[in-house]
């Protein structure tokens, strides 16, 4: 419980850094068309990694957390490593500048960040579904990796939509709105987990922790 807790801290304390960063770029980056990912270039770069970083580590924390206490199997834990992973990854290489061209680095950040956002929903699902009955912040894990879901597959048909119509995946739609509200929804999808495993009574012993 005491490794969920830390886990949260640290997700929120990512979470305030790169909402910050957000908040204090409003005059110079259009949220609607610009990544968040856009806050890793230039001279701040590295207080960016540092919100991912810890966004990273606590999603780890929170994983460990579930995994001792037996709320999450194998596969539910491998996907929420997944997820932190991806995000260790996206800290550590920043995105394209295309002031610049394309660059291995870019390349590198953006693998990380597909890692990243299509294993966070799988290990929602996967780990909240047998409990989604039982306890309410495995409800709301459930609901947020399931928004994830719709986000993700919107995207999806978006990209394919643009690619019949001759348009690059950037451009049908607004990209820099559209992942934040995956981000938000991914996030919200581990917080959850994470006062599930950090405040919940289920799951202390192995005869507790088994769903029904």
């Amino acid at each position: 419980m005491r490794s969920a807790r830390i886990g949260l801290m640290a997700v929120g304390a990512g979470v305030l850094v790169i909402a910050g960063l957000d908040l204090t770029a409003l005059g110079e980056l259009n949220p609607l068309r610009r990544t968040i990912s856009e806050h890793g270039l230039g001279e701040q770069g590295w207080i960016f990694g540092v919100g991912v970083g810890l966004l990273a580590a606590g999603s780890a924390a929170i994983g460990v957390s579930l995994a001792r206490r037996r709320l999450a199997g194998v596969f539910g834990t491998l996907a929420l490593m997944a997820w932190s992973l991806g995000l260790f990854v996206t800290a550590s290489f920043p995105k394209h500048d295309w002031a610049v061209g394309p660059s291995l680095s870019g390349s590198i950040h953006r693998a990380g960040s597909l890692i990243a956002f299509l294993s966070l929903p799988v290990a929602a699902l996967v780990i909240a579904r047998p409990w989604r009955h039982r306890q309410r912040a495995s409800v709301l894990a459930f609901a947020f990796g399931a928004g994830s879901v719709l986000w993700v597959v919107g995207i999806g048909a978006m990209v394919l939509l643009g690619a019949r119509a001759g348009l690059a995946w950037w451009q049908v739609m607004p990209l820099g709105l559209v992942e934040r509200g995956l981000a938000v929804t991914e996030v919200g999808a581990v917080l959850a987990l994470g006062a599930w495993a950090g405040f919940s009574g289920a799951g202390r012993t192995g005869v507790e922790a088994t769903p029904r």
